[in-house]
């Protein structure tokens, strides 16, 4: 992928506020940076449910590109993509992860690169439709880009 002058300026910016991020886990253990691109609805419907559940959010919007650098570096696979990326605590968050799972994985802070919900499916926080609800899996991401199942979700 082709380094536009528009993503190195995302990517200078998304790294600027890196240094910040070890002080911001250690003052408010949840505190979350989450990287998204703009105007995405369900984004902002997941940083809400993360609110609500009382997680400190700066959200930062890059572009795609540097989005997915930033997904990359964090040791997300490419299978395991969300829409967006949250960083908290030494900890990759990836996609519609639910907050009392992040809660529940920081409490027992496993030997891991994060946590992911792949995609965008139906019923995870962010992406409730009419109530309606799907199956989905939260899966804890691993050294070497392999992942387990951390939690599972059907639908009710």
């Amino acid at each position: 992928m082709p380094i536009t002058r528009r993503t190195l300026l995302s990517l200078t910016a998304a790294a600027a506020s890196l240094p910040f991020l070890p002080y911001a886990a250690s003052a408010n253990a949840r505190a979350m940076s989450v990287f998204k691109a703009a105007g995405c609805g369900c984004c902002e419907a997941w940083i809400n449910h993360l609110q609500r559940a009382g997680f400190a959010v700066t959200a930062t919007d890059i572009d795609e590109n540097a989005l997915a650098w930033l997904k990359a570096d964090n040791g997300v696979p490419e299978a395991m993509a969300g829409c967006h990326t949250g960083l908290i605590g030494g900890y990759v968050i990836e996609g519609h992860v639910p907050a009392a799972d992040i809660e529940r994985f920081l409490a027992e802070a496993p030997k891991a690169v994060g946590l992911a919900v792949p995609g965008m499916p139906v019923g995870s926080p962010g992406m409730e439709v009419d109530s309606a609800g799907g199956d989905y899996d939260v899966f804890m991401l691993l050294d070497g880009g392999r992942a387990e199942i951390f939690a599972r979700y059907t639908a009710k």
